[in-house]
C-alpha cells in the first residue's frame, strides 16, 4: 500500500490542506525551514507513531498549540490502479494519529475506528527512513541494528510484538531486583524462568527473518562492481551463547550480573554482526564505503517486504548532503526496482534525469515546500 494523502493539524509549521501524493516517487525541495522534512516527519507518524527527528511530542506541535493531528489516506500501492482520492470512500485504508501534549494522550483511528496499538497503524504504513543518522547503523552500537532488524521482523512476523513487548516487561522487572542490593535468589528464578523461554522464541524470531535478509542483502551485493563486496559478511548474534539455555547462562552470571545493576545476557543484547576479513567494518571501512554498506542494507530489507508483497514507503531526508551522485542514483533506481514509494527531499531543484539518465523515469510528483506549505509543479 502507499500514502497517496496527507493532511495535518498543528504538526509543526506545516499548512492544514491536505497534500496528494504519487504511489510511486515524490520529490520534495526547498530552503532550509521551509517544512520539507516536517512533511516526512509526518509521515513517520503514521508509520512508526513518533518522530525520527526528535524524541519529545512537544517539539512536533506548533507553537502555542497543545495538540497536534497526522491523518493519512492509502491505496492498494504501485501495482493497482491509484484513485485520485477525490471521494475519501476511495481510500483503501485511512489512517489518523493526535497527541495532546497536556494529558499526554495519544488517539489512534483506522477506517474511522478507535485502535489501542501504534503496531495497527505501522503494520499497514512500512516506513523505512534514510536521513543522515542513518548512517550510524555500521558505526554505532548494537542498539542501532537491533533496531535495524526489529523493524523487518516486525514486518515479517505478526506475533513479534506482542512477544517483544512481554520481553521488555520481564526484562525490566529483572533489572529492578538486580539494583536492590541484596538479590532474592527465589524472585530471581521466577524471572529467569519466564525470561528464558520468552528470549528464545524471541530471538528463534528473529534468526529467521535475519536469515531472509542476509539471503537478500547477498543477491543486492553480488550487484555491486567493488573489490570489497565479496569480504562482507553478516551474522546474527543473539545476545549470549545459545550452545547453552539462557537461564543456565543467567544462572552462571549472577553476580556479575549484580555488580552490573542490568541484564547483560538476552534478546536485549542481540546485534547484527558486520565484519569484512574477519573485523569489524566500522573499523575496516571508510565512511564513503559505509555509507554503500547502509545503503545496501536499507535495499535489502524492501526486497524482504517486496517479496511479501509489501510495498514499503522510504522516507529520504537531505540525502545529498551525505551521498554523492553515483550513491543517490544507485539508491533510486533500486528503489524503482522493488516498485517502492519514495519520498525525497532536497534543497536544490530536483533533477529527475539525472537519477534516471537512461530515460526510464518512473511516475513520479515534484513540490516546491515554502513556509509550510506544498506547491505541484
Amino acid at each position: 500500500m502507499a500514502l497517496v494523502k496527507l493532511q495535518t493539524q498543528f504538526f509543526r509549521n506545516l499548512e492544514p490542506e491536505p497534500v496528494r501524493f504519487s504511489p510511486s516517487f515524490n520529490l520534495l525541495y526547498g530552503s532550509n525551514g521551509s517544512g520539507k522534512s516536517s512533511v516526512l516527519e509526518a509521515i513517520g507518524y503514521l508509520g512508526l507513531g513518533r518522530s525520527f527527528r526528535v524524541s519529545r511530542h512537544q517539539a512536533v506541535v506548533a507553537h502555542g498549540q497543545s495538540k497536534l493531528t497526522v491523518f493519512g489516506a492509502l491505496d492498494k500501492g504501485i501495482d493497482e490502479a491509484s484513485c485520485e482520492m477525490t471521494d475519501i470512500s476511495c481510500a483503501e485504508h485511512r489512517l489518523g494519529i493526535s497527541r495532546d501534549i497536556v494529558s499526554k494522550e495519544t488517539s489512534l483511528r483506522v477506517d474511522g475506528e478507535a485502535v489501542r496499538n501504534l503496531s495497527t497503524l505501522a503494520k499497514r504504513l512500512p516506513v523505512s527512513v534514510i536521513d543522515p543518522g542513518v548512517f550510524d547503523i555500521v558505526a554505532g552500537g548494537p542498539g542501532k541494528r537491533r533496531q535495524f532488524l526489529d523493524w523487518l521482523v516486525f514486518h515479517v512476523e505478526p506475533s513479534f510484538s506482542s512477544s517483544w513487548q512481554q520481553c521488555q516487561r520481564v526484562t525490566s522487572q529483572r533489572n529492578q531486583t538486580l539494583r536492590n542490593g541484596r538479590i532474592d535468589e527465589s524472585l530471581m528464578r521466577v524471572w529467569d524462568n519466564q525470561f528464558g523461554p520468552l528470549s528464545e522464541s524471541l530471538s528463534d524470531t528473529r534468526e529467521r527473518v535475519f536469515y531472509q535478509f542476509k539471503v537478500a542483502f547477498d543477491e543486492v551485493l553480488k550487484e555491486l562492481d567493488a573489490e570489497w563486496a565479496e569480504g562482507v559478511k553478516l551474522e546474527f548474534y543473539p545476545g549470549w551463547d545459545r550452545s547453552q539455555s539462557l537461564v543456565d547462562v543467567l544462572k552462571g552470571h549472577r553476580e556479575q550480573e549484580r555488580r552490573m545493576g542490568h541484564t547483560i545476557y538476552g534478546p536485549n543484547r542481540a546485534d547484527i554482526r558486520l565484519k569484512y576479513g574477519g573485523r569489524p567494518v566500522a573499523e575496516t571501512f571508510s565512511r564513503g564505503q559505509q555509507k554503500t554498506l547502509v545503503i545496501l542494507m536499507k535495499i535489502a530489507q524492501g526486497k524482504v517486504l517486496s517479496d511479501l508483497g509489501k510495498q514499503v514507503t522510504f522516507l529520504l531526508d537531505d540525502i545529498n548532503a551525505e551521498l554523492d551522485v553515483r550513491h543517490r542514483i544507485m539508491l533510486a533506481r533500486k528503489l524503482q526496482d522493488l516498485r517502492c514509494q519514495v519520498f525525497i527531499t532536497s534543497i536544490e531543484h530536483p533533477e529527475p534525469e539525472v537519477l534516471w539518465k537512461d530515460g526510464q523515469a518512473p511516475e513520479y510528483r515534484m513540490f516546491h515546500v515554502e513556509h509550510g506549505k506544498l506547491t505541484e509543479e
